[in-house]
C-alpha cells in the first residue's frame, strides 16, 4: 500500500465527515456541520491518499487527538505526541490496519524525534486495541464520558511497528 500525506482540505474533510461505519463502529460516524468542518481544517489534520487518488484515511496530531473528558481524569498530563486516526470505512476489515498505522507512526516520528506517541481509543473497540498492541502500544489510563469508556495507550520511541 502506497500512501501520500496531504494537509487536510475542505474536499477531503467533507468526505470524512460523511463516512458511515457499520455498528458498533457507527460510534465514529460524524455529522457534516460547520463546527466539525472547522475542526478538520484547523491545521492539525492530514489526509492519506492512496495510489488511485482515493481518500484512504486521515490522522491528527496534538489536542485534536484527545478526548476532552480525559483532561479531568489527568490522562494527558505527560509529554507525548497525541495521535488520532480514522480509516475510510470502504477499507476497514481488509487487514491493512498495521500498515496504515505504521505509516502514520513513521510520519509522526520523523516530525517529533524522541517523543513517545499516545492515542486514545474507545474500550469497546477491541479490534483496534489488538492492532495497537501488536504495533507496540501499551494500555495506560482509562476514563469515561457520557457516551463511552476510553483508554489511552502509549508507544515508546523506536519500538518496531511490525
Amino acid at each position: 500500500m502506497k500512501l501520500k500525506v496531504f494537509s487536510m482540505n475542505e474536499q477531503y474533510a467533507i468526505q470524512i465527515l460523511n463516512w458511515k461505519y457499520e455498528p458498533p463502529y457507527d460510534f465514529y460516524n460524524n455529522e457534516c456541520t460547520k463546527e466539525a468542518l472547522e475542526e478538520l481544517l484547523d491545521n492539525t489534520y492530514y489526509a492519506l491518499v492512496g495510489t488511485k487518488n482515493e481518500l484512504f484515511g486521515f490522522f491528527c496530531i496534538g489536542k485534536s487527538a484527545q478526548v476532552a473528558a480525559g483532561h479531568a481524569a489527568l490522562a494527558y498530563e505527560e509529554n507525548f505526541v497525541d495521535m488520532g486516526l480514522g480509516m475510510n470505512p470502504l477499507f476497514v476489515g481488509e487487514g491493512r490496519g498495521a500498515e496504515f498505522c505504521s505509516f502514520i507512526i513513521k510520519f509522526i516520528e520523523e516530525k517529533h524525534e524522541n517523543t513517545p506517541i499516545r492515542l486514545t481509543v474507545a474500550e469497546f473497540n477491541e479490534r483496534a486495541i489488538r492492532l495497537y498492541e501488536k504495533i507496540g502500544f501499551k494500555k495506560e489510563n482509562a476514563f469515561r464520558t457520557d457516551r463511552a469508556k476510553f483508554m489511552t495507550m502509549v508507544r515508546a520511541r523506536g519500538v518496531p511497528s511490525n
